[in-house]
């Protein structure tokens, strides 16, 4: 059953832009059946049907339907599935959003072009905190009742002005090609958070090469049944990005772990998570006690408490720090001081 519907659905997800405007005009006109039958048996129908065929396994590459897809995921999740919850020690679990290289996206190397992999970063992360930050998106959208955000200028009123995720940069490392037509998943999750940017990283896998251990909800597909790492695993990976998105309210920044928590995946920590100068403990005050292994931290087991998010945060801080520190290329730019090589071509 579950099988059934995930395969109805990728149908209707791929032909219901298409057809959907035909299916409206058949409707509204009162002869969809004779409009079928005149596409699939009328005079030129092999033509009408070739192109159909090469619609659908392009999809993807079609006007608008980035829109479709980068939309769809944010609607389905604050709007559908807006009633789901997660606890603090899934908050670096993976979102995994299968794809495959369509005929369009192939460059003069016959592989998948280099550009099109940061279309495809954008549904992944819109999937990702869409899904993980629904509650959070929800609260901080309607910041005048919850007043999860104040005015800095006056700690009385909430900060007022439009809720809005934006994207700071993204870098991406290429490993190995995708033939075209060849399937692949993108497993995005959160690698760390500073003072303003939320950091996410999202790795290429190769379809169903790696599967997860479990599901944090429902029935979504296979699992792993071994207890170690799957074989070779890093050699099923063709790309890996970083990106990194702040939160506003108008033009307000807003520190990541205010809507962290208000989607009810920070644990209690004694002395807050935006408490001090730049947000976080440092380094030092990081963990006490016994050391946890990223395999506890990352599976649940045990007591979750804050020194595990903590610990997996400054982790993946460590690969964060460098992505953000290029930001300094900005001072590179000289303007052409010594002179420019020239002006070539369109772009």
């Amino acid at each position: 059953m579950a099988s059934a519907a995930g395969a109805a659905n990728r149908v209707l997800r791929v032909t219901g832009p298409i057809l959907l405007p035909a299916v409206a005009y058949g409707a509204y006109k009162g002869n969809l059946l004779a409009m079928l039958g005149s596409f699939f048996t009328g005079p030129g129908r092999t033509s009408r049907v070739v192109a159909l065929v090469v619609v659908l396994v392009n999809w993807k590459s079609l006007p608008f339907a980035w829109t479709f897809r980068v939309v769809g995921a944010m609607v389905t999740h604050l709007g559908f599935r807006r009633f789901h919850t997660h606890t603090p020690d899934q908050l670096f679990h993976p979102v995994i959003t299968p794809s495959h290289v369509s005929l369009l996206e192939v460059d003069y190397n016959i592989h998948k072009s280099n550009s099109t992999y940061f279309a495809d970063l954008d549904v992944s992360r819109s999937q990702l905190v869409s899904h993980l930050f629904a509650r959070g998106c929800r609260e901080l959208a309607d910041n005048n009742s919850t007043r999860l955000v104040v005015d800095p200028s006056d700690p009385s009123k909430p900060a007022e002005g439009k809720f809005s995720v934006m994207l700071g940069a993204v870098q991406c490392s290429f490993k190995k090609e995708l033939q075209p037509y060849q399937k692949y998943e993108m497993w995005s999750r959160v690698l760390s958070w500073d003072r303003k940017w939320l950091y996410i990283v999202t790795h290429f896998v190769e379809h169903g090469a790696v599967k997860p251990r479990s599901w944090d909800g429902g029935n979504f597909g296979a699992t792993r049944k071994d207890k170690g790492k799957p074989q070779d695993w890093e050699k099923k990976i063709h790309a890996t990005a970083i990106s990194k998105y702040v939160f506003k309210i108008g033009r307000l920044t807003v520190h990541p772990a205010i809507i962290i928590d208000a989607s009810g995946m920070l644990p209690e920590r004694p002395d807050g998570w935006v408490a001090t100068e730049n947000g976080m403990a440092p380094p030092s005050h990081l963990i006490t006690g016994h050391a946890v292994s990223e395999a506890e931290a990352k599976d649940g087991h045990g007591n979750w408490d804050w020194k595990q998010t903590e610990q997996l945060r400054n982790k993946g801080y460590e690969f964060a720090a460098h992505f953000a520190a290029l930001d300094g290329l900005q001072s590179q730019f000289d303007s052409g001081e010594d002179g420019a090589l020239g002006r070539f071509g369109l772009a």
